[in-house]
Order: C-alpha cells, then structure tokens, then sequence
C-alpha cells in the first residue's frame, strides 16, 4: 500500500467516530420518528398526518411557527446586515467588543432571556410603563404574535451578525473606488455589485435564522408557560403533557417541521443558482 492509499485509510478511520456519533444521534432519531409517525391507533398508514392538517388547531400552530420565523428572521437579518455594516467602520477595540457581546447573547436564550423581557415588555415592565407614559404605544402584549416575534427577532440579530460579519471580507474596497471612478453612486454599487456578493451569504442566513426561529422551544415556553399554539409547544405537549399523550403525533409534527426545512433548504438552493446566474 503507497502513501496516499494509506493517507486515505487513515482519514476515514479518524472519520468513523464522527460517523458513529452523526448516525447515533442524528439519523437514528430521525429514523425513529420518521417510523412512528407512520404509527396509527389502525396500523400504518398516514392517519397522523391526516389528523395534523385536517385540524384547525394544529393548522393554526403551523401558521404561527412559520410566520413568527419568517418576520423575525426578516427583521433579523436587516438588521445584521446593518450592523455588520457599520462594523467594518468603526475602530478596531470596539468592533472586537461588539463581536465578543454579539457571540455571547447569541447563547443568551430560554428562561433567561424571557425572564428578562417579562420585566423589560411584560404588561407591567418597565420599558412598557415608559412608552406608554410617553405615549409613543397604547397597549402592548409580549405574549401575543407580535410579541413573540419581538422576542425572537432579540436572539436573531447576535447570530445573524456572527454569521454575516465574515461575509464583507468578500466586498473590496478597489470595487468601490472603481465604481466611483465609472460615475456609479452608491445606491448603483450596491445594486449592481455589492448586493449581488452578499446575496448567497444572505440566503444562507436567512435559511439558518428560519431554522433556528422554528426549532425555539424552551424560550417561548418559558414566556407563555406553554399557551401559545406553535409546533414546537405541540409536540413536547403531547410527548410530555399532563392531559393527553401521542408520541406517533407529535413524530408526524416533527416530521412536518423536516419538511418546512427541507422546503426552505430547496427554495434556497434554487434561489442561489438563479443569483449566480443573475451575477454572471
């Protein structure tokens, strides 16, 4: 056996624990609850599935999943986008200082984080208590839809400012001065150069704040106790609730949450082929 062959064999052997922990703990619960799914009170079938969108209930926890994800991670984004902005102008220490915190409240989430928007948002916070004493806001419900995406569009922003930083590396300053040499402005560098090379880190981002709004589960339990009506509440309900257990239901919503990800994960794709071509 030559060098390389056995430079080969080595590689997959120092591969095999991460295999081992990947197939462990990544495709067999997959696997589990993909078969369960298909688990019905009458045999196997697709009853569960049936069950989940012929009913208004879960429908409902559907729409507020994937609506609290898409205006968070939207709103999330935009602003990452401009923060990430600035941060390519401003010194050094406190550019530094800004990625330091934006990594640290990235991981600031569940009970914590809600603790501290009930005393910040909640009907009696003291944010609340000052807006409306100035009168800049009537009433305002922390625990409704547009509260929760208040919420979680705070724990979007430090991860979409991590991941979106590293992506204005690819932006030259040559670029600019050129363009401004051509008489193109700034709104025609953006248009025609600058946006079109952020555009697949910009997807990408948009995909994994997607993914990470609708996979939240511990921070919006801990603000509404488990009374606002998305998937992630259902499942872990009819897993670990205190009315009524359905494990093979709660696999066909998880299963439905794969596939919500998969659909966002081939729309993305194909919107990133149509910017590279569009770019060329």
């Amino acid at each position: 056996m030559n060098s390389a062959n056995r430079g080969k064999w080595l590689a997959l052997l120092c591969l095999l624990p991460f295999a081992l922990f990947f197939i462990a703990f990544q495709i067999a619960p997959l696997a589990w609850v993909a078969i369960h799914s298909l688990n019905t009170p009458d045999g196997w079938g697709l009853g569960n599935f049936a069950k989940a969108f012929s009913s208004k209930f879960y429908l409902q926890a559907m729409k507020h999943s994937l609506q609290i994800a898409f205006w968070s991670s939207l709103f999330g984004i935009v602003i990452a986008v401009l923060g990430s902005y600035s941060l390519r102008q401003v010194d050094s220490k406190l550019r530094d200082f800004v990625m330091a915190f934006s990594n640290m409240t990235s991981n600031f989430a569940g009970v914590p984080l809600a603790f501290a928007f009930i005393i910040l948002l909640g009907f009696n916070g003291t944010l609340t208590i000052l807006l409306k004493q100035s009168g800049l806001i009537e009433d305002f419900n922390l625990y409704s839809k547009t509260g929760l995406i208040v919420l979680y569009t705070y724990f979007q922003i430090p991860l979409g400012v991590l991941l979106l930083y590293p992506a204005f590396d690819a932006l030259r300053e040559d670029w600019r001065e050129s363009a401004e040499l051509l008489g193109a402005g700034t709104w025609q560098y953006w248009r025609h150069i600058g946006l079109p090379v952020l555009t697949p880190a910009l997807l990408g981002t948009f995909v994994i704040l997607l993914a990470n709004a609708l996979g939240a589960y511990a921070t919006v339990y801990a603000l509404t106790t488990g009374n606002f009506n998305v998937l992630t509440i259902r499942v872990a309900a009819m897993v670990a609730g205190d009315i009524a257990l359905n494990p093979n239901l709660a696999s066909a919503l998880a299963m439905i949450l794969v596939g919500l990800m998969a659909l966002i994960t081939v729309v993305h794709q194909w919107l990133l082929k149509r910017s590279y071509h569009v770019a060329r």
